[in-house]
């Protein structure tokens, strides 16, 4: 019994190392369900609970823990590049565009206070940027910064387990530092203009009847063109009779329109149609728009349709064809935008309004067969994998550095896993997994890594936090996570106008903390903050690791 004790648990070796790797996900994996407040740490328990045991003396193979860290990091951040991928490159459009160019900008601010701490407080470049991922909860930079530091000296051992010292010291108060610098923002932003800029986001839904004899016979599409404001016409009523409109359907007089448009434009649409019903209150918040009419049904229906599989939204004209409405799209936890130039990818969920019989049949246009998501896709799975890792290793030279620019395994994989993403349906690949599983291959594959971070790295946690600068590291990036955001939301709430719930959501995006946006949608209910942190998180990720591992290079 005392030998298979040792040989599990004490006695290095491949199985011995599976078993402690199993044990601190496990135990930190139950600690991540303590709560302080409104705060947790979540899976961050894992890395502290292997930093535990490696301050205590548990020994493990070296090679095991290396090769367990790598293939966690680079499952979870290929995992990660395919949830965020659909929404990449549509964040870049309109609004999204200010909201990256203000994450650009609190990104370049934290550069200026990092470099400034080098040369103050000469604290290496490395370590600085262990304190940023820390500071800014952001593991995948963390890991960036390793595997650039290990390629560039691959004996600096003591110096790679530095840098994860330095992002755990920071990590707990980079959690607790945004919260902080929001209470900070709403105590300090403009509240006189909020109401203002939230009644200015929402649209306006009224009521009108068609009254002008020179509207009869227009189109839907001409009626909307004569008029210099945007509006959109939602539904029809004609003697009584729903008609869901398309662009060609024409307008008589007597039609009850229901149009959603800004709420100042409702005058000027009064006078052009010619009486705005006053009987019912069409915003209150308790209208289930989904069951206003009692011949209209709403139905979420899956795209498992191989053949529209990277098929544009547009080019299937459902609403000509079918007489119906698509209100929601979700893809993988993420809603999208119903736009005609969207392409479908398989597992698609569509939210539907129409009349039964016209659901009938779109039903089994997509398909719409769950036991057909079953089965993940492995074959691309595996091969954007594969493709992550080579487009990681491959160098890349820049003229005046040395040492060439590697992505590594933090950046490779999260570009291809973007790329598969967003691209994949076009080319007809079937890179779709539900959004249990791809929370479960991100869950155990930070998990893994956390677990074989803190035990490669935890032998001299306490001797760096006390004696090693690691209280000089915890106030450095405490300023990191707090000074910056502000600094940053105060041009957005001031100076540019922006409202405090979407400043909230860019801010927590580019900071990659969701307790920080929930905090901020709990003070605000307002789904604006969620909205931004979708738009700005997955170009902050991918910035952050390649300017992390830039600015590192530059000064090795």
């Amino acid at each position: 019994m005392k030998q298979w004790l040792l040989e599990t648990f004490i006695e290095p070796s491949g199985t011995q190392t599976i078993v402690v790797l199993t044990l601190v996900c496990a135990v930190g994996l139950l600690l991540a369900k303590m709560r302080f407040g409104k705060v947790t740490l979540g899976v961050t328990f894992v890395f502290f609970t292997g930093i535990l045991l490696a301050h205590l003396g548990m020994p493990t193979d070296y090679e095991i823990l290396t090769f367990a860290q790598n293939f966690g990091l680079v499952i979870f951040v290929y995992a990660l590049g395919l949830e965020v991928g659909p929404s990449f490159f549509p964040s870049l459009r309109n609004q999204g565009v200010i909201y990256n160019l203000y994450g650009v900008l609190l990104m370049a601010v934290t550069y200026v206070f990092i470099i400034l701490f080098h040369y103050l407080f000469d604290v290496s470049m490395a370590n600085l940027l262990g304190i940023m991922s820390g500071a800014v909860t952001n593991t995948p930079v963390l890991a960036a910064v390793q595997s650039t530091l290990q390629s560039a000296y691959p004996d600096a051992t003591r110096e790679v387990a530095d840098v994860a010292l330095a992002g755990a010291v920071t990590y707990p108060l980079g959690i607790v530092g945004v919260i902080l610098a929001f209470v900070v923002l709403d105590w300090l932003h403009p509240k006189e203009q909020e109401q203002e800029q939230e009644e200015a986001r929402e649209a306006f839904v009224t009521e009108f009847e068609v009254i002008n004899p020179e509207l009869s016979g227009l189109s839907v599409r001409d009626l909307v063109s004569r008029i210099n404001l945007h509006f959109i016409i939602s539904r029809i009523w004609r003697d009584g009779h729903l008609i869901v409109p398309t662009s060609q359907s024409q307008v008589q007089q007597g039609d009850h329109l229901l149009i959603l448009s800004k709420q100042e434009d409702v005058d000027t649409l009064t006078q052009y149609f010619g009486k705005r019903e006053e009987g019912k209150d069409w915003n209150r918040p308790d209208i289930n728009w989904d069951a206003i009419d009692d011949n209209l049904v709403s139905k979420r229906l899956i795209i498992t349709n191989p053949d529209l599989n990277g098929a544009k939204l547009g080019s299937l004209k459902l609403r000509n064809k079918y007489g119906i409405n698509i209100t929601r799209i979700d893809r993988a936890g993420i809603e999208l935008l119903p736009n005609p130039e969207l392409y479908l990818q398989h597992g698609d969920r569509l939210t539907v309004l129409g009349e039964a019989g016209a659901l009938s049949q779109v039903s089994k246009l997509m398909g719409d067969s769950i036991q057909m998501l079953d089965k993940p896709k492995l074959v691309s799975f595996f091969f954007g994998l594969l493709l992550g890792c080579a487009l990681g290793t491959l160098p890349v030279f820049i003229p005046g550095m040395s040492i060439p620019i590697r992505l590594g395994l933090a950046g490779g994989p999260i570009i291809i896993g973007i790329l598969m993403g967003a691209f994949g349906p076009r080319l007809r690949l079937a890179t779709y997994m539900t959004n249990s599983a791809t929370q479960l291959i991100k869950q155990l594959g930070i998990a893994i890594f956390f677990a074989a971070l803190g035990l490669s790295s935890g032998e001299h946690f306490v001797e760096t936090l006390i004696d090693g600068g690691g209280l000089l590291w915890v106030a450095l990036g405490f300023f990191i996570t707090v000074v910056p955001t502000v600094l940053v939301g105060l041009f957005a709430l001031k100076l540019r106008g922006k409202g405090y719930p979407e400043t909230a959501g860019f801010l927590s995006g580019t900071m990659a903390n969701p307790m920080a946006l929930d905090f901020a949608e709990e003070q605000t209910g307002s789904r604006a903050s969620s909205v931004a942190y979708a738009t700005v998180y997955p170009v902050a990720m991918f910035v952050r690791i390649i300017t992390a591992q830039i600015l590192l290079l530059f000064y090795l």
